[in-house]
């Protein structure tokens, strides 16, 4: 892969070298070779342990990967890098306590493939920049500091000293701190969060976006003022002993595959199972756990014993009818549904609450949730007379624009029931990336509290910033107004993370300067400010070694287990850093003289980041003696182990009173929900298939109701290219390709990042101002191969840039 120049190609940045040489800020626009097959009913099974092992076998480290893969997630092993879910408390499987998912994370960061000098030498940005997202992340391991100078056309060497020299001398030059932003990832450790955002405030600002402002921000901003804790309530156990589980707006078999272990076990000892979706996702429906024979050999397990097929934003709809047959249900049977007791010593404005309920009827609301009332009935039967009930959801719930409010609305209905607080009952948000939690733990915050700043300024003596910073959307914003000038980036893809993709790229495009710590290259390396640094560093897999001792960082998972990890395989080079000397690093070249926190101390030590952590955050204490202890500690959770919730309410939870939307489309408009393929985790793409799903050898691909397809003189299989018209401004995803899909009339489903680029970034959750990127309303044209010219018209006039 040679450099192919072009003629007018300017610096990066430049309008010519955008029109002419990157075909799209996220994917080049071109279908590969689409493949369908029949659409699965269970996930997991054999298939998923040989789609692992070829991943191994892709990366050129079958055996190295193997021998990683049996120390992942035991007890004197590594935490696996992909998703949060817990590990089980008790035993664990000796040869595979990980996923079909967690696997292939575990061969990206084996690999066996680097990237070099020579490499950068031969392949300019231009160049990488027209590779799809799975072919960058296929290239191979990062393996020392790479330096794009302004005007520059490839990526050259540059060593560590000289790296954090040229931070320093950038985030220095700034004319405020609030200049500068720290992106993080939640892949992250306790370590490295603690000083990093340490180093920020030090620094000067609380601008500190994260992947939480994506994911799980609405579950933090919801849970908080009612529970008195932005975390979920329950442990693992609960769910083995439980009545009955509500899996909504998740998809476990591809986000979270080792929750089907323990959906599983549960059902085995009596649970039943609501899953409420707009796709009939496999991970829904059955399990074949791989190691048990009837996985193997037969059916295995049926898992939902009710799907309720939900419209995209008709969950809020579903819940209130829900509410409201309990309601009837307790008037037939007094005492016998609702916990009075738990409402009257628990609880406040139950009154209020209730009042609500004479404007609604079960008719109307299960129309607005595009169910049929008698199954909405079946699902309140199912929930009437039973106590012990846990509701789980992901993102289908956190990314629509009311996400805050249905949760709250969830937690109404465990309120009714007394339902939180006890064993096998609460609330459980499925966290995404495997240390998003601890980041958040360790003050990874763009609004800490007073209480928390207080604590570090106490204990270190320097004046902390105490004004909020940005998070990602108003980082994004920022960074276009050029109020953001340096930005930092502990990990992720910010670019393919991030919504409205041609925005974010020309604010990315402002920076001064772009700095990102990586294991590999991803296409948040291509998109860049004026100069741009590629930092590398250690996966969680590997060795690190610090002053010639193995050291071994913490991770806290789902349900607030903090836990070491330990990695078991030499690194790809000997010019990495850990994350924690890096920013260590960056901290004593920026502030020298007049730092104030021993950052020497730090950068030798990770006890020593432990032992300060202990001090500054509750719930830590004897830190360094309790986490090297089997299987870790939990951390305190008053609201799961004292019912105690919201200090201002007397710490009781309050019934909070929510609306039902109007969710109101023109003729020739459709609703979106972007979604993740079987085949990645967030924005690492593994492969270019979908299995269960039925999609194979491609992701542009739009899923649309039969019916739909047919009104809009459509069918599968044709070309078309996606609108969104907010904000008065037109976005163009071109060329995808319709699939029929079980999914409800006028809903659309698509693959993020693809289409990332029609969620305005003004399209967000209220109060938590994540991105609503599952509430996209969108326009579905045939495809038009003019287009693309409509596309460089924008360009040139700068209306756009990809």
């Amino acid at each position: 892969m040679k450099e192919d120049h072009h003629a007018g190609d300017q610096h990066p940045g430049g309008t010519e070298w955008v029109l002419k040489a990157i075909p799209d800020a996220e994917n080049p626009y071109r279908l590969l070779n689409l493949k369908l097959t029949p659409v699965k009913s269970w996930a997991a099974g054999i298939p998923a342990v040989m789609a692992a092992m070829k991943d191994l076998m892709e990366e050129k480290a079958f055996l190295r990967g193997n021998i990683a893969l049996l120390k992942m997630n035991q007890f004197k092993g590594f935490d696996c890098p992909s998703c949060a879910w817990p590990d089980p408390d008790d035993e664990r499987s000796p040869i595979a306590e990980y996923c079909e998912n967690g696997a292939k994370a575990l061969a990206e960061e084996a690999t066996t493939k680097k990237l070099t000098t020579e490499f950068f030498k031969d392949n300019s940005v231009v160049d990488l920049a027209k590779l799809d997202d799975y072919r960058i992340g296929k290239l191979g391991r990062l393996t020392e500091p790479m330096y794009l100078p302004k005007g520059g056309t490839h990526y050259q060497p540059i060593c560590w000293d000289d790296a954090f020299k040229k931070i320093a001398e950038h985030l220095n030059a700034l004319e405020a701190p609030d200049e500068a932003a720290f992106y993080t990832s939640g892949r992250t450790s306790n370590e490295a969060s603690f000083v990093y955002q340490l180093f920020a405030k030090e620094f000067g600002t609380n601008n500190m976006p994260d992947c939480s402002n994506m994911c799980h921000e609405t579950s933090g901003s919801a849970l908080r003022p009612t529970i008195g804790i932005g975390k979920g309530t329950v442990k693992l156990e609960d769910f083995y002993d439980t009545d009955v589980i509500i899996v909504i707006g998740q998809n476990p078999g591809t986000n979270a595959p080792r929750m089907m272990s323990a959906l599983a076990k549960g059902k085995k000892n009596g649970a039943r199972i609501i899953a409420v979706n707009p796709l009939p996702e496999a991970g829904l429906m059955g399990f074949r756990n791989p190691q048990e024979v009837s996985g193997v050999l037969g059916n295995g397990e049926k898992l939902a014993d009710l799907y309720l097929p939900v419209r995209i934003n008709g969950d809020m709809a579903f819940l209130k009818a829900i509410e409201l047959l309990l309601l009837e249900f307790e008037k037939q049977s007094p005492g016998e549904v609702l916990d009075h007791r738990f409402i009257r010593e628990k609880t406040v404005n139950y009154d209020l609450f209730i009042e609500q309920f004479a404007n609604y009827n079960l008719d109307d609301l299960a129309a607005e949730a595009g169910l049929e009332p008698a199954a909405i009935y079946e699902a309140a039967q199912m929930l009437a007379f039973k106590k012990r009930i846990i509701v789980c959801w992901g993102m289908g719930l956190t990314q629509q624009p009311n996400g805050v409010d249905m949760i709250r609305e969830m937690l109404n209905i465990l309120l009714l029931k007394g339902s939180i607080g006890i064993q096998g009952g609460g609330v459980c948000p499925v966290r995404g990336h495997s240390n998003v939690q601890g980041n958040r733990t360790m003050l990874i915050d763009e609004k800490p509290t007073d209480e928390q700043l207080d604590r570090l300024e106490n204990f270190f003596g320097f004046k902390v910033p105490r004004s909020h910073g940005y998070d990602v959307v108003r980082v994004i914003k920022a960074m276009h107004d050029e109020k953001v000038k340096v930005l930092f980036c502990m990990g992720g893809n910010f670019l393919s993370a991030t919504p409205d993709t041609t925005y974010t790229a020309n604010a990315l495009r402002k920076l001064n300067l772009l700095v990102c710590v990586s294991t590999k290259l991803n296409r948040g390396h291509l998109i860049h400010g004026k100069e741009a640094i590629i930092l590398p560093t250690y996966g969680r897999s590997d060795k690190d070694i610090v002053n010639g001792e193995l050291q071994f960082v913490s991770t806290e998972n789902s349900m607030g287990v903090v836990q070491h990890s330990k990695g078991v395989l030499d690194p790809v080079s000997r010019n990495l850093i850990n994350e924690t000397q890096i920013v260590c690093r960056m901290a004593m070249a920026t502030l020298g003289s007049r730092a104030v926190v021993n950052w020497q101390r730090y950068h030798d030590s990770y006890d020593a980041v432990r032992d300060d952590i202990e001090q500054c955050i509750p719930g830590f204490k004897d830190y360094n003696v309790r986490v090297r202890e089997k299987g870790g500690f939990y951390l305190p959770n008053a609201a799961r182990d004292e019912q105690r919730f919201a200090k201002q309410y007397g710490y009781r939870a309050p019934f909070t009173l929510t609306v039902v939307p109007e969710n109101r489309l023109a003729d020739d408009e459709y609703m979106m929900a972007t979604t993740r393929t079987h085949d990645q985790f967030n924005t690492t793409i593994y492969g270019l298939d979908d299995r269960y799903r039925g999609i194979h050898n491609e992701r542009r691909v739009v899923f649309m109701n039969q019916k739909d397809i047919d009104k809009a003189g459509f069918k599968a299989g044709d070309k078309v290219d996606l609108f969104n018209y907010d904000d008065d401004i037109e976005r163009i995803a071109p060329l995808f390709i319709i699939v029929s899909y079980p999914i409800p009339e006028k809903n659309t489903v698509t693959y993020f990042p693809e289409t990332n680029v029609l969620v305005s970034v003004n399209n967000v959750v209220k109060e938590s101002n994540m991105p609503a990127s599952k509430y996209v309303k969108i326009k579905i044209r045939g495809h038009d191969p003019e287009v693309y010219k409509k596309i460089d018209e924008m360009l040139h006039k700068g209306q756009l840039q990809r």
